[in-house]
C-alpha cells in the first residue's frame, strides 16, 4: 500500500468528527491510537459470526474462533521476530507483562541483595513492579540517571551493572520524552554481568521495526491498543528457556492440563501464563492491527513521523516562553512541553475546546517530571495519520491561549 496520508485516514472512521464545533486534531497517541475500519470490522466479525471459547470447543465456532486467536499470535511471532509462537504471551497490556515476569521470574530468582536496575525516564508500569518485588524480597532498586537533554546517562551504566545485578528493566521509547534508547548495547552489557533484561516497548512498536532475537532481549513487552488495535490486549515475549523455568502466574482454567485435589500439572507454553476465558476479540483485533500496519513501509512510517516531529520542534522552539522537556538526539513521535504562566492542564482544557485532543499532566512518568522540576506537561504525540494541518491547529490553539493569559 502507498503511503497516502489522506487515504489512511478515510480508514479511520473517528478521525471524521467535530469537537467542539472544530475539525479533530487527535494528537494524543502515546496514549492509545484509534482504530481503522479494517480493525473495528475484525472485532465485529468475529462477535457477529464466531463468538465462542477457544481450545475448548468442537463446535465450528469454537474452531473457527480458536484458529482466528491462534493466527493472532503467529502474527505477533512474526511481527517481533520470535523464534516460536511458545515464547508469545498474550496478556492485558505492557503493564500485566511487566507484573506477570515481577511476580513469576522474579520472586522464584531474586534474594536480599540482589540488584535490579532501571532507568530515569521509565513508566510507572516499569517501576512499580520492581519496587514491589523489592519489597518481598529484599532486593534493592537502583536507577541510571538521565541527563539534561532525555537521554540516558549511559557512561555510568558499566558502574550501576555488576555481578549482583539481576535484571535491567529499560524503556525501548520513552513516553513522557520521546527519547529512543539503544537497548541493544545496554543488553549486550546486562548479558556480560549475567543480568537478563526486560524492554518495555509499549511506545516503540506501532514506530519501529521491532527483532527480539537481534536485540536478544530476555523479555519484551507491548500493547496493542499503541499499535491501532483494541485495548485490553497486549503481549509478553520471553526466550522459552525462561518460560519453562518460571512458575504460572494465576491459575485456573486453560493453564492446566490435569488437576485432582493432590496436585496440578499445567499446560505447556504458552497457555501456561493464560488462565481463564482469554480476550478473544481483542487478539484476533491485535492480529488485524498487525496485518493493517505491515500493508506500510515501517521505514516510510517513521519518515513521515520525524519530518511531523522536525516541524513541531520548530515551531515550538519559536514560541517565546515555551520550554521544550527533552531534547534527546534520536528521538520520536513525542513533543513535551510547558508554556510560562499556564499550567499545563488549563492549557489541556484551551485546546480542547480548540479541537485539539492532547495529554497533559505527568504521563505516568512522575519521576521525570520530577528530574525536569515541573509538575507535569503538555505532549503532543504524533501517529501515521497525523497531518501538518494538526500542526496547524496544535499551534494556532497554543498562541489563542497565550493572547488569553497574556
Amino acid at each position: 500500500m502507498s503511503f497516502d496520508v489522506a487515504a489512511i485516514r478515510a480508514q479511520f472512521p473517528i478521525l471524521d468528527q467535530q469537537v467542539h464545533g472544530r475539525p479533530l486534531a487527535y494528537l494524543d497517541n502515546a496514549a492509545t491510537t484509534q482504530k481503522p475500519s479494517a480493525v473495528i470490522q475484525a472485532i465485529q466479525a468475529y462477535y457477529q459470526r464466531d463468538n465462542a471459547n477457544v481450545h475448548r470447543g468442537v463446535h465450528a465456532l469454537s474452531e473457527r474462533a480458536t484458529a482466528a486467536y491462534e493466527a493472532a499470535r503467529e502474527k505477533v511471532r512474526a511481527l517481533l521476530n520470535a523464534r516460536s509462537v511458545r515464547e508469545i504471551v498474550f496478556v492485558r497490556g505492557t503493564t500485566e507483562a511487566i507484573n506477570l515476569v515481577a511476580h513469576s521470574w522474579g520472586t522464584a530468582r531474586l534474594r536480599a541483595g540482589d540488584e535490579i536496575l532501571i532507568t530515569g525516564m521509565e513508566h510507572h508500569s516499569n517501576i512499580v513492579p520492581w519496587q514491589m518485588l523489592c519489597e518481598r524480597t529484599g532486593a534493592r532498586l537502583r536507577v541510571l540517571p538521565i541527563n539534561d537533554a532525555g537521554e540516558l546517562c549511559l557512561d555510568q551504566l558499566p558502574t550501576l551493572l555488576n555481578e549482583r545485578t539481576r535484571l535491567v528493566g529499560v524503556v525501548h521509547l520513552s513516553n513522557a520524552l520521546g527519547t529512543i534508547n539503544p537497548v541493544a548495547e545496554i543488553i549486550r552489557q546486562a548479558h556480560a554481568v549475567g543480568a537478563r533484561v526486560l524492554v518495555d516497548g509499549a511506545q516503540a512498536a506501532a514506530h519501529m521495526a521491532i527483532d527480539v532475537q537481534q536485540l536478544d532481549c530476555d523479555f519484551y513487552a507491548t500493547s496493542a491498543h499503541k499499535m491501532y488495535g483494541p485495548t485490553g490486549i497486549g503481549v509478553l515475549y520471553a526466550k522459552e528457556a525462561l518460560l519453562d523455568e518460571m512458575p504460572p502466574y494465576q491459575g485456573g482454567g486453560d493453564m492446566i492440563r490435569v488437576v485432582t485435589f493432590e496436585r496440578t500439572e499445567y499446560n505447556e507454553l504458552p497457555y501456561k501464563f493464560e488462565a481463564g476465558t482469554p480476550n478473544i476479540a481483542g487478539a484476533i483485533g491485535f492480529g488485524a492491527a498487525i496485518d493493517w500496519l505491515g500493508s506500510f513501509d515501517m521505514c516510510e512510517i517513521a519518515a513521515h513521523e520525524q519530518r511531523l516531529l522536525q516541524e513541531a520542534v520548530s515551531r515550538a522552539k519559536a514560541i517565546p516562553g515555551l520550554r521544550l522537556v527533552g531534547e534527546a538526539g534520536h528521538r520520536a513521535t513525542v513533543l513535551s512541553f510547558t508554556m510560562e504562566g499556564i499550567h499545563p492542564h488549563d492549557l489541556g482544557t484551551i485546546l480542547d475546546r480548540e479541537g485539539v485532543a492532547i495529554r497533559a499532566g505527568h504521563h505516568c512518568a512522575m519521576p521525570v517530571m520530577q528530574r525536569f522540576g515541573v509538575p507535569a506537561t503538555v505532549r503532543a504525540s504524533f501517529a501515521l495519520y497525523n497531518t501538518s494541518d494538526d500542526l496547524d491547529a496544535l499551534f494556532q490553539a497554543l498562541e489563542r491561549a497565550q493572547a488569553m493569559f497574556a
